[in-house]
């Protein structure tokens, strides 16, 4: 803990702030039920929540500030080439119209269109351990188009402009900040709504950054008698294309699926030495449920390996269910633009103390081994 608020302390240009961010991160970390003002103020030791409410939402520190520091500690801690930037969003369910940028939309976290904001997020997905390195609240439409109610919770007119911004938009510009700050990572990781995007594809490739990215049944892809859709081209593949590969350990053990991976023609200019994949992931147990990648990393890379950086992506769903748990990530009660950001940053940082603690097990090294076999229309793999 002292290794880490040594790197926070900066970050907090006077004593008294400094006190109550060491006393909000350690509330964050306290065994107490709900992470609230009451319960964070009691954890820290004094009578009124009036201290631990005042450093949340109108003390002088800059989250940015913090959360590069996060980035830092865990990035630093945590570091593998294998490592693996991962894109997602969770939910914050929420009632009433005031906090920023909720509205009805669709939450994964609740399976559902709910009320609520949503956050996106970086993990970093390493094999010592993972945790969250950045997020950025999306602003919907509706409160854009509305400059009175964005006023209302705190957002000016500069980051109102920065709300235009789509999800994959965010994702690009959180990924561009881990790399420019020399992160190491070797792969992005993303689900449907980052894969789908053609220009967020474009920007890991412009960056020579290998990627997995889930899409859609109906994505279409080149082949060599005009676009296809992903499962037509799946649909062709002979039997013996499928293999059985683990994708890493899960709670229930290994999550073992069959795989068919090919490697798709370049009517598009492909950086020198990397090819575009398509990877698919089918149940052993329903042959029918099967979801669907595209890939580009170095054509000397293997099967293995590829399948690995497809099963990391469920390392950003294990940070989300640790912090929400164990570091208070949703129960703030703040509605405004900034304190959403300082709450979100000091729940990150809490979750990367634990992450980085972690680490310092022996066994958090397994399962992480990579395959760097080399491997040789649409051509099976």
């Amino acid at each position: 803990m002292d290794e880490l608020f040594d790197r926070l302390a900066g970050c907090f240009g006077r004593v008294e702030t400094r006190k109550w961010a060491r006393a909000y991160l350690t509330g964050l970390l306290a065994p107490v039920e709900r992470k609230n003002g009451w319960q964070l103020a009691e954890a820290a030791g004094v009578a009124e929540p009036t201290g631990i409410q005042h450093f949340v939402d109108r003390s002088r520190w800059d989250a940015d500030v913090v959360r590069d520091a996060v980035r830092s500690y865990a990035a630093q801690a945590l570091a593998g080439p294998q490592a693996v930037l991962v894109v997602d969003e969770t939910g914050f369910l929420k009632k009433g119209r005031l906090s920023a940028g909720v509205q009805r939309q669709y939450s994964g976290t609740a399976g559902r269109v709910e009320n609520c904001q949503l956050g996106v997020f970086l993990a970093y997905a390493a094999p010592r351990g993972r945790a969250l390195i950045d997020r950025e609240l999306y602003l919907p439409r509706s409160w854009i188009d509305d400059p009175d109610r964005c006023a209302r919770a705190g957002i000016g007119e500069e980051r109102r402009a920065e709300g235009m911004l789509t999800k994959p938009r965010l994702a690009e510009a959180m990924i561009a900040r881990a790399l420019d700050a020399g992160v190491q990572a070797g792969w992005v990781a993303a689900d449907s709504v980052y894969g789908r995007d053609g220009k967020f594809r474009a920007f890991c490739e412009a960056r020579r950054m290998p990627y997995v990215v889930e899409v859609p049944v109906k994505q279409t892809v080149t082949d060599l008698d005009g676009r296809r859709r992903v499962d037509t081209l799946i649909g062709r593949a002979p039997e013996e294309a499928w293999h059985r590969v683990s994708a890493g350990a899960g709670v229930r053990g290994e999550r073992v699926y069959d795989w068919a991976w090919a490697t798709l023609p370049s009517f598009e200019e492909v950086p020198a030495g990397f090819v575009r994949t398509l990877l698919a992931r089918r149940s052993t147990d329903d042959p029918t449920d099967i979801a669907y990648y595209l890939c580009f990393h170095p054509d000397s890379l293997g099967r293995e390996e590829v399948v690995r950086v497809a099963g990391a992506r469920w390392a950003i769903e294990e940070c989300f269910q640790a912090a929400k748990n164990e570091t208070g990530l949703d129960h703030y009660q703040v509605r405004k633009w900034d304190p959403w950001y300082r709450h979100i940053t000091m729940a990150m940082a809490a979750h990367a103390f634990l992450a980085v603690t972690a680490a310092m097990d022996p066994k958090a090294h397994a399962g992480w081994v990579a395959s760097q076999s080399p491997r040789s229309a649409v051509s099976w793999r």
